[in-house]
């Protein structure tokens, strides 16, 4: 559904001039409930201008009419034929001034994790240009010995259903291509609901790699077999010297 412009500014006109309830101005213009009735106490867009929607050709008075004597009745935009087949123009994401710096970071976060991904998927993911990328990629960027890889989502550059949504679009293409994937390849074409789904695969600790056959245990009839064999004595323990047992120092 089509939000009014100036969202803030109109739900701040209705509350002053309409008595429309709270929840049909909150789905109008596309805010919480809670949130216009602050704005009714005063505690929420203060300062804030009226934005008239009816002068503006949003809504009309017949609409606000039925709007005030049905409170279930859902106020629809007005329609305007001049905005017929007008669309967002598409191109790359805008990032704020304050996250730029972080791009690189994000970008050789992705090619390092996901090498699937085209450059075009991460130039809309981060809102870069592929110039960017490829000379991460290459490792020829300016600046890439202080560059570390780190996740956009934490970055705050994309969000995460957009990440797999990519993700799984690279997956999909890969699988039409008859390419044949590794594990680790996988691993990172699955999306976080599926790999927070999956159970954990018991692993061997690194320490103890190679001695899954090892064993301290022994055979109880085998040891009582051996026990003859095995005893020992003093002598031959300790390589004691036979022969007579008198002392250098005792007189013939």
């Amino acid at each position: 559904m089509a939000k009014p412009i100036m969202a803030k500014a109109t739900a701040v006109w209705l509350v002053d001039n309409t008595t429309i309830s709270f929840k049909q101005i909150a789905d109008f213009v596309g805010m919480h409930e809670l949130e216009v009735q602050g704005i009714a106490d005063g505690d929420v867009a203060a300062g804030v201008k009226g934005f008239d929607p009816i002068a503006n050709n949003q809504l009309t008075q017949n609409e606000i009419d039925e709007a005030e004597k049905n409170p279930l009745h859902k106020l629809s935009l007005k329609f305007n034929a001049a905005a017929v087949g007008e669309e967002k123009r598409r191109g790359p994401r805008y990032t704020p001034l304050s996250k730029r710096q972080d791009r690189p970071a994000a970008i050789y976060w992705l090619v390092k994790f996901h090498p699937e991904l085209t450059d075009g998927q991460i130039s809309k993911l981060v809102g870069t240009t592929k110039p960017t990328i490829q000379s991460i990629r290459e490792r020829t960027h300016w600046n890439i010995s202080n560059i570390q890889p780190v996740d956009p989502v934490a970055l705050g550059l994309t969000k995460q259903s957009e990440l797999d949504a990519a993700v799984q679009k690279a997956a999909a293409k890969k699988a039409a291509d008859g390419a044949v994937m590794s594990d680790d390849e996988r691993r990172k074409l699955v999306s976080t609901e599926q790999s927070l789904g999956m159970e954990a695969e018991p692993k061997i600790p690194t320490a103890i790699e190679g001695l899954e056959t090892f064993s301290l245990s022994m055979d109880v009839d085998d040891d009582e077999d051996d026990d003859t064999s095995t005893l020992v004595d003093a002598e031959s323990l300790f390589n004691l010297p036979k022969g007579g047992g008198d002392d250098e120092d005792e007189q013939p």
